[in-house]
């Protein structure tokens, strides 16, 4: 049951958007739009209500219950930043708005953009720790939390891991080759 919550929270998150930014620039109803996108959250507090239920009523928690905590941290951590990426692209498409920004592709411009998807990552897997942390303590000692355990390893892999990006790109930028701004 909650792997097809999970799913079906996944196609919801696209279809509230889909639906927000088409209201918004397609019908030029945007305050409507911004209703849809403002629903967005209200996913994820279904998502927590009916994992906590469910650990609740005796369930032993499992990869499921983990996998709902990882994907809630990451839409928290996430979810803004592909709503604003997505609404960049639909006022340039639909409603005559600037192209949207590309990131910077060379030196510290680049490093510091680096920096801020590490930052989304890393708070989207902090969130994820904390929720698996909290479901650790409300299963007590009595459960079985070796798969929420598990989880918040692969969580901490995934700090880890845009630590070294991040940090690769400060400490060896790339450089623009020469004469390629003369084109």
């Amino acid at each position: 049951m909650i792997v097809g919550l999970i799913v079906a929270c996944e196609v919801a998150f696209w279809v509230l958007l889909a639906a927000g930014l088409a209201f918004r620039y397609v019908w030029r109803m945007p305050r409507t739009g911004l209703a849809l996108l403002l629903c967005e959250p209200l996913l994820e507090v279904v998502l927590f209500a009916v994992t906590a239920v469910d650990l609740k009523n005796g369930a032993e928690p499992d990869w499921r219950h983990g996998l709902a905590a990882v994907y809630i941290g990451f839409t928290v951590g996430l979810g803004h930043a592909t709503i604003k990426w997505a609404d960049a692209r639909a006022a340039h498409r639909f409603a005559g708005g600037p192209p949207p920004v590309r990131p910077p592709k060379y030196g510290t411009a680049r490093a510091v953009h680096e920096w801020k998807v590490a930052g989304r990552w890393i708070l989207a897997s902090v969130v994820a720790l904390a929720l698996l942390q909290g479901a650790v303590w409300y299963v007590g000692g009595d459960g079985e939390t070796g798969p929420l355990r598990a989880w918040q390893q692969r969580m901490l892999w995934v700090i880890g891991i845009n630590l070294v990006i991040a940090t690769s790109y400060t400490l060896f930028p790339k450089q623009e080759k020469a004469g390629a701004k003369a084109r």
